[in-house]
């Protein structure tokens, strides 16, 4: 059942925020500029109105997670910290004495509450809408990029997971004080998942037990970390990695095993689009859906700005149906073909045939592959074998013994002629240099608020992490962008 008043109730102490918080504090800040209410009525039917146990309210714990990914912490030391931190507590509409919540709510939040809530989506158009009421999203373009996150359980077993998360924890147990060694329980050496359930088990039981251990910071990152991993994954350890992870490629000679992020992002740097998906996706192929998503949070795209992943030709089709500039480049092949340039033979245009090295004419030409297939045609010129034999430069152009001497010349479809005209454009290179605002905002997201590896399992759990670490980038982006304009106005 979810409570009536969502705020902060009455304390003797409540002045203590208007001495300690400062007017111009980020959270205050916060508070002013997002109306957190969406949350209640976003979430309003995954709470009975009569029945049950008075739950937290949804607010503040739709705020905790907020919180989770500004401070990328765990669940445990993210509540302990709004014990303690008088700037969370208000933030969180909690009286100065107020008790703080059982950390596991927050899984159960996660895992409930926002299950099947589209968060992804909700949140983005939030952020958008307050950008637009605040006159900060001028621009019609969008810039297009995806970036990855590596799977926590990173292609190992539940049992290796396990070890090296309590292999982390002794290490920094033994850092302290060596002769702990001695009151540690034995290592589990049996390849069996309950045995290192059990072994990791009655690891914390020990440490639990050892005076004053847990307040020395790595030690307790490390030991809450385990605990959290053997507590609120254990269903998924016993059954699975990660089912959902898939194996992508960062380049031919890297790869990660986890998930994509597909990302738009204005000129302003405002996430206006999002999609989550596993990490073997095709970058080119979310193109629509993310000009579309970006359409629906308010963006009237007119210009999408990527690398030469999203220049397919059903991409090139779709943007010149809807009347959007694509910036981005064909793939070289496409473009130029496979040759170098030191193998490129001459157009004459005047006897519409190549011209080799030698200054040797074609005698003929042929055109090879039917048109509407979905693949290029080529033009094939032949050229006199008998001269080929006897030429000057024959060595690597001519091979001995061939019956024939062919050069072949791709026929780009008109969406590819098109795109390489307009890649040649100054406007296309001017444009172009906009890309690296989205690799920037792509390193924050990574470094700064936790979306570098999952903090849990599956593809639902990614997206309610995505989601999360968007809405607070975006806040932060609209903060920003606010204060640029008091300091050039004043």
């Amino acid at each position: 059942m979810m409570p009536e008043n969502p705020f902060m109730k009455p304390s003797p102490y409540a002045a203590l925020y208007d001495l300690l918080i400062p007017k111009d504090h980020i959270f205050r800040r916060i508070n002013e500029l997002v109306d957190f209410s969406f949350v209640t009525e976003e979430l309003a039917d995954k709470y009975c109105p009569d029945n049950g146990r008075t739950a937290i309210h949804p607010i503040r714990m739709f705020k905790y997670l907020f919180l989770k990914y500004l401070h990328p912490l765990s669940d445990v030391d993210l509540v302990e910290r709004s014990r303690y931190d008088l700037s969370y507590k208000f933030f969180l509409d909690m009286a100065p004495e107020e008790d703080v919540i059982d950390s596991s709510s927050l899984t159960v939040f996660r895992k409930l509450r926002l299950k099947d809530t589209q968060l992804l989506d909700l949140l983005i158009g939030r952020t958008v809408a307050i950008a637009m009421a605040h006159g900060l999203l001028e621009s019609n373009t969008i810039i297009v990029d995806a970036t990855h996150t590596q799977s926590r359980y990173n292609l190992k077993n539940p049992r290796e997971v396990l070890q090296d998360q309590s292999r982390l924890l002794r290490k920094h147990l033994y850092a302290v004080d060596e002769s702990l060694k001695e009151q540690l329980p034995v290592k589990n050496t049996k390849d069996d998942l309950e045995a290192e359930l059990a072994y990791c088990a009655e690891l914390i039981a020990v440490v639990e037990q050892l005076p004053g251990l847990s307040a020395n910071p790595k030690i307790g990152e490390s030991f809450r970390l385990l605990q959290e991993t053997v507590a609120d994954d254990q269903e998924k350890l016993q059954c699975s990695t990660d089912h959902d992870a898939r194996t992508g490629h960062k380049s031919a000679d890297t790869s990660f095993f986890g998930y994509k992020t597909h990302l738009a992002m204005s000129p302003e740097r405002i996430i206006t689009g999002a999609i989550v998906t596993t990490g073997e996706k095709n970058d080119g192929k979310l193109l629509q859906s993310l000009i579309e998503k970006s359409d629906a949070a308010g963006i009237n795209v007119k210009t999408v700005i990527g690398d030469s992943a999203y220049s397919e030709k059903e991409n090139l089709e779709y943007v010149e149906e809807n009347k959007i500039c694509l910036i981005s480049k064909l793939n070289p092949v496409t473009a130029y073909g496979t040759r170098k340039k030191e193998d490129e033979f001459e157009f004459n245009k005047d006897a519409g045939m190549y011209v080799c090295k030698a200054g040797h004419l074609a005698i003929r030409k042929a055109r090879q592959g039917k048109k509407g297939t979905g693949t290029n045609q080529q033009d094939t010129y032949y050229f006199d074998i008998d001269r080929c034999k006897r030429c000057p430069l024959r060595e690597g152009c001519y091979k001995e013994g061939a019956k024939s001497k062919t050069y072949s010349v791709t026929i780009k479809s008109p969406e590819h002629a098109n795109q390489f005209a307009l890649q040649e454009s100054a406007e296309f290179k001017g444009k172009a240099k906009e890309r690296y605002k989205i690799e920037a905002k792509n390193s924050e997201l990574k470094n700064r608020h936790g979306h570098r590896v999952t903090s849990g399992a599956g593809l639902s759990g990614m997206e309610v992490q995505g989601a999360m670490a968007i809405f607070v980038v975006n806040v932060k982006r609209i903060l920003r962008l606010l204060d640029e304009r008091r300091e050039a106005s004043g």
